[in-house]
């Protein structure tokens, strides 16, 4: 690893981007100067360095930029003759520009840290409301995964949760309207309060009835949020959906959506909901996902989850089903998603609870092939 002296750092790239085009700039309008002929007849122009600079260098570099800036317009001004009163101007007017981009530049890094620090805020917010789940909750082998987009994306408000309670295994998956720190929030409050009500209620639906109260009270009249409620108990599973998109189970090699029995609209909106009821089979795979997942796509072609389902998730452990999904993703998108996603993968062993027959893990990185 190369050293420095102390003090001494090598440039950031944008350090380099904005001294690299203000030098460009600089050759340019000189090269023109001197083809020119006449004394110092685009002197002028040199004062558009320090503001080339500024748009992606620190205020250091662009002071840096503005003084080599004025001491090349010198020397043109000096070749021009002592009395020639437009090119001393344009030497002012060098220097006042190097100013006032640097003072430009200096405004930019503080909102550019400020953004930074919101960023990381939001970031380690999120990761404290989306704690880890599994790997085995009750009867159940549980998987979560959080695919963040790409870093020019606002953080999500996704949401999910896994809990075994005296009334059975309970999971949520939700999706908060908007991006940013209000979005974690919101996600906060809907699994603080459900952390408590799936203890409390005997009936599903009274746990929807209680996170839309939460959400109602916490929310404007154009926020909501979208979810899926899933209960397993002794085999039988027990799903509501509040707007989210269906969880897809798989069995047997076929790969089946769950679609509710009615719509129901997210909560925030007083979702009157239908569960449907499914018994289970050993060895059954249930894939809870938010809308990011339906939303990829590459060339205006969305990403077959359906058709890929039982290839990637089918096989290995629950967590390497995710892996395997997550590798395709990727792949499909070539590595750029429009928005967050918060994957859940349950497979049932039984009623005993047993492990169920081990198969060779699914190899991640052949996941797009």
């Amino acid at each position: 690893m190369p050293t420095f002296a102390p003090g001494r750092r090598p440039l950031s790239p944008g350090n380099r981007a904005g001294l690299g085009a203000a030098l460009v700039l600089l050759a340019v309008v000189s090269a023109v100067e001197l083809a020119d002929g006449r004394p110092a007849g685009f002197v002028g122009l040199l004062a558009t360095v320090p503001f080339v600079a500024a748009v992606f260098a620190a205020w250091q570099v662009v002071l840096v930029v503005g003084v080599l800036a004025t001491v090349v317009g010198a020397v043109f001004v000096g070749m021009a003759g002592d009395h020639d009163m437009t090119g001393l101007v344009n030497l002012m007017g060098i220097m006042l520009a190097t100013g006032v981009a640097a003072a430009g530049a200096t405004i930019r890094e503080r909102q550019a840290d400020r953004i930074a620090d919101l960023l990381r805020l939001a970031s380690v917010a999120q990761q404290a409301v989306l704690r880890p789940i599994g790997p085995q909750v009750g009867s159940l082998a549980v998987a979560g995964r959080y695919i963040s987009a790409t870093a020019a994306a606002d953080i999500g408000g996704d949401l999910y949760e896994a809990l075994n309670t005296p009334y059975g295994v309970r999971i949520i998956i939700g999706d908060v309207r908007g991006k940013g720190l209000d979005a974690v929030r919101l996600a906060s409050i809907v699994l603080g309060s459900y952390r408590h009500v799936a203890y409390e209620r005997a009936d599903i639906k009274s746990i929807v009835a209680d996170l839309d109260r939460a959400v109602a009270r916490s929310v404007g009249d154009e926020d909501f949020v979208t979810a899926a409620l899933v209960e397993e108990r002794g085999g039988t599973l027990t799903i509501v959906n509040c707007g989210h998109p269906a969880p897809l189970l798989l069995r047997r090699g076929q790969v089946i959506p769950l679609e509710p029995p009615a719509p129901a609209p997210p909560l925030g909106f007083m979702p009157e909901v239908k569960a449907r009821v499914e018994r289970l089979e050993p060895g059954d795979r249930l894939l809870l996902f938010t809308d990011g997942l339906g939303e990829a796509r590459r060339e205006g072609e969305f990403f077959p989850t359906a058709d890929r389902a039982w290839r990637l998730l089918g096989h290995g452990t629950v967590g390497d089903g995710l892996a395997s999904l997550e590798t395709a993703l990727h792949d499909w998108v070539y590595g750029r998603l429009e928005d967050d996603i918060a994957l859940v993968l349950l497979e049932y062993a039984g009623p005993d609870g047993g492990a169920a027959v081990s198969v060779p893990s699914w190899e991640v990185g052949a996941a797009g092939s």
